[in-house]
């Protein structure tokens, strides 16, 4: 495992899943609850599967997306240097530098309106999964913010599963269970309204369904 790697985030076969942690299952990845986090989720229409999961405070926010990798790892400098050519080429601005998960980007995105937004793209390698993650707000710089949703991606545990998947192909995810829902039926069949209320912690993320 790489030092940046040390506290997370994890694979499944580094976690002992009876630890009594309360966890919310989105098949591909689970998300440890935590207080005042809100678990939002982007929903393919034409899938219905999860595209996007976003961890959010009322001021910050992180994204955050799985792929499979090769065994080699290695696969964030290739995506990091993408990335740094697409912000340059949409007009913003972009630093490599060093941060808390190893090399990131500090970006300042343009947006619709032209004004430039700060942003962190983040990359973790693990054992055939590379796990992308986004910080906006006022977690794109350090601080109390930045310390709070970077613990929470630390929480992170992937789970790749064993099937053959192409390089970058994103990991599946998926809306998790509602209580004393028979597996198999949150797939597409299920009401939105059914799925967008569920409250996996007790004082814990809501999660919040967009398509």
């Amino acid at each position: 495992m790489s030092d940046e790697r040390a506290n997370g985030p994890w694979d499944e076969s580094e976690i002992d899943l009876g630890d009594g942690v309360e966890r919310l299952d989105l098949g591909g990845m689970l998300v440890q609850g935590r207080p005042g986090i809100d678990v939002q989720v982007q929903v393919d229409e034409a899938t219905g599967r999860i595209s996007l999961v976003t961890l959010a405070t009322k001021k910050a926010s992180v994204q955050v997306q799985p792929y499979a990798a090769p065994r080699s790892g290695g696969m964030w400098a290739d995506v990091r240097q993408q990335l740094a050519g697409s912000i340059s080429s949409a007009g913003g601005l972009v630093d490599e530098v060093d941060g808390t998960f190893g090399r990131e980007l500090q970006a300042q995105l343009k947006g619709s309106d032209g004004a430039l937004q700060p942003a962190r793209f983040v990359g973790v390698d693990g054992p055939r999964w590379f796990l992308r993650a986004v910080f906006l707000g006022q977690a794109a710089r350090p601080g109390e913010q930045a310390d709070l949703l970077e613990g929470v991606l630390r929480s992170v545990v992937v789970v790749r599963g064993q099937e053959a998947m192409p390089m970058g192909a994103p990991i599946p995810l998926q809306l998790p269970l509602a209580a004393g829902e028979p597996e198999g039926e949150a797939g597409d069949e299920a009401e939105p309204a059914q799925r967008a209320q569920i409250s996996p912690f007790v004082r814990g993320p809501e999660i919040t369904e967009t398509r």
